[in-house]
């Protein structure tokens, strides 16, 4: 099958698709920044390589002798200036999509986002075939940007950008956009803080009763790189990976609070929580902090929108099916935080 090479393996998501090519008895080789943390790939049987993808000068050594790279590196956060998700998203895909290219490397299987269809309230269940709408429209958000829509944005430009770059010079470019994802290790996205959240007693959250969510567990969506890998798709393609079905929302954190054994808190209705949002942001762009607030605009907004994907083509193209229930993957992410002490 030939030598794979995985940048962003030191991640949440990076994490689970190395130990899905480890399971399955593949060595990958990972690129690694000297500075990064490698606690999430003890003990498996990998190569590390130090490299940055922001810095193309470092990954010419570092893709030596790889056969097909899986670039998962990327800035995934709803707070920060847009020249990091820049360079990190963008001109960091497009190194590796040079160096590729440079060093003989002909296929390459990149994350993408579902974020890049866009994630506004909808009843439509989009697919590859709708077209890219990142940039979701806030209030006063000419005045102050959300920064979720930072990431959403460099994500809808790379994706075009490195589709092009693959057709024109003959590389087999296969776009991976995963739903929401939860899943043992993730501590960023959501998910966790919601629990820790919970945890320290809060009576009330945002949320809705109405509104669909997607998501998808992390070792099914890793499954997904390992079936690309195997198949090895010819040409420029995108492919939708989540959960057959969007589940509604508040069933997922049911069931997450129900796991943990922790009580779920009340919804809240997002007219009296997105004055807070704006007004936190406001604060904490105002005092220039680098951490984000508990609320932003575009955090809000993901409790009450209805979101939904389909996930025909992963299915029919790719062959892939997830392998666990919404109930067993988020058994197994409690599990892990417990005997962690994290929850």
């Amino acid at each position: 099958m030939g030598r794979v090479l995985i940048t962003g393996g030191t991640g949440f998501i990076g994490s689970h698709i190395v130990r899905a090519f480890c399971s399955r008895g593949v060595k990958p080789i990972c690129l690694v920044r000297r500075s990064s943390d490698l606690a999430n790939l003890e003990e498996l049987d990998i190569e590390i390589r130090y490299g940055d993808v922001r810095e193309k000068k470092t990954l010419i050594r570092a893709f030596k002798n790889c056969n097909i790279v899986v670039h998962n590196a990327a800035l995934v956060r709803d707070w920060g200036k847009y020249s990091d998700f820049y360079a990190t998203n963008v001109r960091g895909t497009m190194n590796v999509m040079e160096v590729s290219m440079e060093t003989g490397i002909r296929d390459i299987i990149m994350a993408g986002t579902n974020a890049v269809y866009g994630e506004e309230n909808n009843l439509t269940i989009k697919d590859e075939h709708s077209p890219l709408n990142p940039h979701y429209r806030y209030f006063m958000g000419s005045v102050l940007p959300c920064k979720l829509n930072y990431y959403r944005d460099t994500k809808a430009v790379v994706t075009e950008k490195a589709a092009q770059f693959a057709r024109k010079h003959g590389l087999n470019l296969t776009i991976l956009d995963p739903v929401w994802v939860y899943g043992e290790r993730e501590f960023h996205t959501g998910f966790y803080e919601y629990l820790c959240t919970v945890k320290n007693g809060a009576p009330f959250m945002p949320g809705s009763n109405t509104n669909k969510f997607h998501v998808i567990y992390a070792g099914d969506l890793a499954d997904a790189y390992y079936a690309a890998f195997r198949k090895r798709l010819r040409g420029a393609q995108r492919i939708i990976i989540g959960n057959e079905k969007a589940a509604p929302m508040h069933r997922f954190y049911q069931l997450l609070c129900q796991k943990a054994k922790l009580r779920k808190p009340m919804n809240l209705p997002k007219v009296i929580v997105y004055p807070v949002a704006f007004i936190m942001e406001v604060l904490y762009s105002a005092l220039g902090l680098h951490q984000p607030p508990l609320l932003t605009r575009g955090r809000v907004n993901l409790f009450y929108d209805n979101i939904e994907y389909s996930v025909r083509k992963s299915k029919t193209v790719l062959g892939h099916m997830n392998r666990h229930t919404l109930e067993q993957g988020i058994e197994k992410t409690i599990s892990w935080y417990k005997r962690n002490h994290l929850v």
